[in-house]
């Protein structure tokens, strides 16, 4: 079958020797109705912080799937088949807090930054903040099992740098349900940065629970400060189902199942996803005019809304975020004697500028770093997005919305 490859021109980026990766399956997070108990964790006989428990989540459809998530080896997630697009989310990420990281610093935060990990998992965000100028982090979650993974893997961590890492506190809680202002450990706690990857769409069953969520993120942030974070992107939602002929669209890495082609509601608008052994469970709708009203009515900007690619475009230049490419194999090396994906045409854009480096330097054997495209169609159903808390009422910020979908492509030799 003849390659049939899109309108849009693809990014390339051409570079020397080095390139290349997701962490979709992060929990949503927060607190609910009651303390249940606390739970001490030692090291060598030293406290090493406290998980602190504020909900009861066992009639939560959300925390008894992530709860119920079977940790998986290294040679199983190697084996699966998003696990390229699994790295490449993950370079989203550690590239996002970063980059705002490095904007706090530039901005007068030269102490450290306190940062919340608001939906934080099993911890795979951990090391990033290590690598960040971190002083203090508070990660919560819904789901009790993953804090205690995430706190296994801060032990670790702590005991691996001697002590000098940054201070953590661990709540089990439910976000969407209680403000978490009340359950720090000191009522003047504040935030620097705060952050919510592949989470903030759970809130949206209704306008309550989306709010509550919101002021969680934002309440404690101090002026200047960021919130930041992942979501699915509405506008394709809405594409891809328009262009269905059922109500249901995908492949064999992902699908997304809605009742019916209804125009999508601000709140509860349900739908379920399914991603290849780490999600299958229902989300809701959030678009991004609701989510920017919400914001502002704690004093946030928003400064930042990208597609995937749109995000790889503006930072792929830099020479130590294709480092980390490379290190965490963000991208797929093609051709490649096993290639991720096995379906025809999977690899047809990359194909297309391998034939044209080839037609310019005959006898080359080019190599390139890009994701298949079923892995793409997952992966691009993500925008990236960012707030400030603005000094004044008076600061206004103009951010186009962002639309391209071109497949992240990186020449590595020529």
């Amino acid at each position: 079958m003849k390659c049939k490859v899109g309108a849009k021109l693809l990014r390339i980026f051409f570079s020397t020797p080095a390139i290349m990766a997701s962490n979709r399956g992060n929990s949503p997070s927060g607190s609910r109705r009651r303390k249940l108990n606390d739970t001490d964790f030692r090291d060598n006989g030293k406290p090493r912080g406290k998980i602190r428990v504020f909900c009861d989540t066992a009639g939560n459809a959300i925390a008894s799937h992530y709860n119920q998530l079977p940790e998986r080896g290294r040679v199983s997630r190697t084996q699966s088949k998003i696990y390229f697009m699994r790295n490449f989310n993950n370079w989203v990420k550690s590239v996002l807090l970063k980059t705002f990281q490095d904007r706090l610093r530039d901005e007068g935060q030269a102490q450290g930054v306190t940062a919340l990990d608001l939906g934080c998992g099993k911890g795979g965000d951990l090391l990033k903040w290590k690598k960040g100028n971190v002083r203090k982090i508070v990660c919560t979650d819904i789901a009790s099992k993953s804090i205690d993974q995430c706190k296994t893997r801060y032990n670790h961590n702590y005991k691996q740098a001697q002590g000098n890492i940054y201070k953590a506190e661990f709540l089990v809680a439910d976000s969407t349900q209680q403000r978490l202002s009340e359950l720090y450990r000191s009522d003047k706690q504040s935030f620097d940065l705060s952050s919510c990857q592949f989470v903030m769409h759970y809130s949206f069953e209704s306008e309550a629970r989306a709010t509550m969520m919101v002021r969680n993120l934002c309440e404690r942030l101090r002026k200047g400060g960021y919130f930041v974070g992942t979501t699915v992107n509405s506008d394709v939602l809405r594409q891809r189902l328009d262009q269905s002929e059922t109500n249901t669209f995908g492949n064999d890495v992902y699908s997304v199942s809605f009742d019916s082609k209804d125009e999508f509601a601000d709140y509860g608008h349900r739908y379920n996803f399914r991603l290849d052994g780490v999600v299958d469970c229902h989300e809701f709708v959030l678009q991004r005019k609701v989510l920017v009203e919400l914001a502002k009515g704690f004093g946030m900007e928003l400064v930042l809304w990208q597609t995937f690619s749109d995000f790889f475009a503006a930072n792929s230049r830099s020479r130590e975020n294709k480092d980390l490419m490379k290190t965490i194999k963000a991208l797929e090396y093609y051709p490649s004697a096993r290639p991720s994906s096995g379906k025809e045409n999977d690899y047809c854009h990359a194909d297309q500028v391998i034939a044209d480096i080839k037609e310019r330097k005959p006898g080359s054997e080019p190599k390139v770093g890009t994701l298949s495209q079923s892995e793409w169609d997952a992966a691009s159903l993500y925008v990236v997005f960012a707030f400030k808390k603005v000094e004044s009422e008076d600061e206004v910020f103009d951010v186009p919305a962002s639309t391209s979908d071109d497949i992240p492509l990186l020449v590595i030799s020529s």
